[in-house]
């Protein structure tokens, strides 16, 4: 079918409109030393004109304070929002809220929505989403946190591994088997679980480009349930339903995560350029050595083509829905990585040991990108989600289908006749 990516020109002024404000108001903090808790106190007064200009949780429809915007338009301000860590959360779209606030949105009862969704969209709550395992990565059939029903409780025992902001939240979406008996897909459930339920256990970890775990946006811990116990209507859309929920998740989240990315390698890319026209060496600039204008170059294409890769993905998903978009999503994962790390290590690399030090942004990012390969299933499992999906359309044929003596014959049988009439020399 056709596609385009057309958005209407009024869409266009709101997005010129948060490339400035990003610009202006949000990444000076970044040379700021803030933690956490200052950064959360800023968010409020930050995000007011967010609010004002109907930006705000625009990932949600109206009737939940947002926009109802489709995953391209929502794709093309995360675009914007990458450039700078501290964006999102300031628009309201931040990793773990934005998705969780989904979850409830999509699956919770209106106690649910009105005792821990509609708190979190106001910024009075925060919460985490608890799904990995420590050896088992984020592949739910080997996932092996139990809960138990036990009269009008659920009883939860397991743990979980690099939870994202798990010791800053007011509660966690834990994903946990419920029914061992059948397939995995099937047999896990979603609970909410408040933070300040006894029995939990959290370490937090230092991380490749966050050794302190100080990080103003995130933190991760590894979390241990032991005996937590939890009223029965915690429960996230019912028994069975975890597999299904996380993938409702996980597939907008995935088209937001790379057109962050697009907006990291953008800013690293100007960056790029702009040391190219400045630096000389040996009698010219930077701009004029072959080498830099390939990286250049090679660069340019790599930021284009994710863009368009995620921003076909994200159209997709508004046309047919993320569960026939799964070749889209996975293959955009793996793409982006790759393209975000060569061009980051390109500016770290033309600015030399000023670009190995703190006092450019781009060796942190590097460190942060790093990750990208690692969250939301490794990018060795898309790529055998890709190629598993596409072999399905092929069939073993002997000899190859372009098998030149075999189409020679078939060649000669359709078209023999006619070429004899014409006596073609060599026939």
């Amino acid at each position: 079918m056709a596609w385009d990516f057309q958005t209407d020109p009024e869409f266009e002024e709101q997005l010129e409109w948060m490339r400035s404000y990003v610009r202006e108001h949000i990444i000076p903090l970044e040379t700021l030393e803030i933690d956490w808790r200052a950064y959360r106190a800023l968010i409020p007064a930050l995000s007011q004109p967010v609010r004002e200009r109907g930006l705000w949780a625009a990932h949600l429809g109206p009737e939940l304070g947002g926009q109802g915007f489709g995953q391209v338009k929502l794709g093309l301000m995360h675009e914007i929002l990458g450039a700078c860590e501290l964006a999102p959360p300031i628009f309201g779209c931040a990793a773990p809220d934005s998705g969780n606030s989904e979850l409830i949105a999509i699956a919770g009862s209106d106690e649910q929505k009105r005792r821990w969704m509609q708190p979190l969209l106001d910024g009075k709550l925060y919460s985490a989403f608890s799904m990995t395992e420590q050896g088992t990565g984020s592949d739910p059939k080997q996932f092996t946190t139990r809960a138990v029903r036990d009269g009008d409780e659920w009883v939860i025992d397991g743990s979980k591994w690099m939870v994202g902001n798990a010791t800053r939240s007011d509660f966690h979406i834990l994903m946990a088997v419920t029914d061992p008996t059948v397939h995995p897909y099937e047999g896990q459930s979603m609970f909410i679980v408040p933070t300040d339920s006894p029995g939990i256990e959290m370490r937090e970890l230092g991380l490749m480009h966050d050794e302190k775990s100080w990080g103003p946006v995130h933190n991760h811990a590894e979390v241990h349930y032991r005996g937590v116990r939890i009223p029965a209507e915690n429960i996230l859309g019912g028994e069975g339903q975890a597999f299904v929920l996380a993938q409702k998740r996980l597939g907008p989240g995935r088209i937001h995560h790379c057109m962050r990315w697009v907006g990291v390698s953008r800013r690293a890319f100007d960056a790029l350029c702009e040391r190219a026209v400045s630096a000389s060496v040996h009698g010219s600039t930077l701009a004029e050595k072959q080498t830099i204008q390939n990286w250049i170059a090679e660069s340019a294409a790599e930021i284009e083509s994710t863009r368009l890769l995620t921003l076909h993905a994200a159209w997709k998903m508004d046309q047919v829905g993320a569960s026939n978009a799964r070749v889209e999503i996975a293959m955009i994962k793996y793409h982006g990585t790759a393209a975000m790390t060569n061009v980051l290590d390109r500016a770290i690399q033309i600015h030399g040991s000023l670009g190995y030090s703190a006092d450019l942004p781009f060796e942190q990012m590097a460190r942060w990108a790093r990750a990208g390969r690692l969250y939301d299933g490794p990018d060795e499992v898309h790529k055998v989600t890709v190629a598993k999906r596409l072999l399905k359309g092929y069939t073993p044929t002997m000899p190859p289908t372009e098998h030149v003596p075999t189409r020679r014959l078939a060649a000669e049988a359709q078209y023999g006749d006619f070429l004899a009439q014409l006596e073609v020399p060599g026939r």
